[in-house]
Parts: structure tokens; C-alpha cells; sequence
């Protein structure tokens, strides 16, 4: 049986850190995740969506962004840089472990600095898993966080909740539109920011559904 997962802490700066969740039967492929701005990569969803990708023969790493190695509480005030060289440096890690493709991504905050990466970088990964895509703060509509998109040449699975207050799912369809990439909008009904992921039931059918969708989408 294949560990759960393993300490990663390389020493670069920013520094590496975070989980590894090791495929019994690897495919090749690595997936690294990012947390939102108020979590760590001990975050529920993110540990149970890297268990159903290691099942699937992924090598995940489950990351601290440098402004939570700073702060083990508080937004990333002022991090955003520096949090983008962190997945970057991911990346060149999980490449050593490697010899298949490396995607990308992570829940709203961690999703969002991951697109901006990839948009100025557009060989970095494979492609994006972005969850909750932070669209706007809530009920600020007209601050709208897509001014990268145009420039996003990496394809995308975004997954969005129907009761996001950080963008309604009509307003990512019409975002998604400005992205010269291929993308596709999976569609979590009923769910919030957090994707539904404290309801028992969605918590136990979420992964799965985001897995087959991720695996439809890049096969």
C-alpha cells in the first residue's frame, strides 16, 4: 500500500514545502496544488483530491506558498511575487521526479497565482486545474481578476460552484471566453467557494468528479 504522504522541504528560495502523495502505479505525470488565501496545503480539499490523483498514477505535491511558510495564519498581503517564484520552483522540483507532464493549479488564491504564472510563462506546465477561480471579491463585481487571461496560452479545467460569491457561473463563462486556450467549466451545483466540500455527500463525490473530468479534458 502507498503511503499517504511524504514531508517535501527543498531548500531554494522561496523554499519547496509541502505534502507528496506518491502513486502506487505511477503514470508518469505530476500534479502540483496550491491552497487558497486563508488555508494551507492541509486543507481538506486539497488532501482529498490528491489522494484520488496519486489513485490515478500522479505524483502530487500539495504546497505551501511561500507567504503561508512565512505566516502560519493571515492573507498573502503583498506575497503575490513571491508566491508565483514558489510554483515555479515546484515545478523544477516535481521535473527531477518526473518524466511525464506537470500540471498546475490549486483553490481559488493558489489557482489564480498559478494562471498568472502560466500566462507570463506559457511552457510551464501542461496545463491548469483551477477550483473556485477567485473571479472578484464578493459582491465587487466590477474589480474583475482576468486582466492575465487574454495572455493564458496553457488549456484550463476550471470548476466553479453555481453559488460562488467570488463569480457567478455565468460571469466564468463569459470570463473563460477571453482565454485564447482551449477550457472547459465544470459545473459543482448548489456549491459555494468551498465547492460544497463540508457536505458530507459532496465530499465523497467531488474528487471523482473532478478527476474523470481532469482525465477527460487532458487525455
Amino acid at each position: 500500500m502507498r503511503p499517504a504522504h511524504l514531508l517535501l522541504d527543498v531548500s531554494v528560495d522561496p523554499a519547496v514545502r509541502g505534502l507528496l502523495h506518491t502513486p502506487e502505479n505511477p503514470s508518469g505525470d505530476a500534479l502540483i496544488l496550491a491552497h487558497g488565501a486563508g488555508a494551507d496545503c492541509n486543507s481538506p480539499l486539497l488532501i482529498a483530491l490528491s489522494e484520488k490523483f496519486a489513485d490515478n498514477g500522479y505524483l502530487v505535491l500539495r504546497l505551501d506558498l511561500p507567504f503561508r511558510q512565512k505566516r502560519p495564519k493571515g492573507p498573502p498581503f503583498g506575497d503575490a511575487e513571491k508566491d508565483r517564484a514558489g510554483l515555479r520552483n515546484a515545478v523544477f522540483v516535481m521535473r527531477q521526479r518526473v518524466s511525464g507532464r506537470i500540471f498546475l493549479g490549486g483553490h481559488s488564491y493558489g489557482g489564480r497565482q498559478s494562471s498568472m504564472l502560466c500566462a507570463a510563462e506559457p511552457e510551464l506546465a501542461a496545463g491548469l486545474l483551477l477550483l473556485s477561480y477567485p473571479l472578484h471579491p464578493p459582491r465587487k463585481p466590477e474589480q474583475m481578476r482576468t486582466q492575465h487571461f487574454p495572455q493564458l496560452q496553457t488549456p484550463g479545467l476550471f470548476v466553479h460552484g453555481t453559488r460562488d460569491p467570488f463569480g457567478a457561473f455565468k460571469e466564468m463563462e463569459e470570463a473563460l471566453r477571453l482565454i485564447p486556450a482551449k477550457t472547459h467549466l465544470l459545473k459543482i451545483d448548489g456549491a459555494g467557494h468551498d465547492l460544497g466540500f463540508k457536505a458530507k455527500a459532496s465530499a465523497q463525490e467531488l474528487p471523482g468528479r473532478v478527476s474523470d473530468a481532469f482525465q477527460a479534458f487532458f487525455s
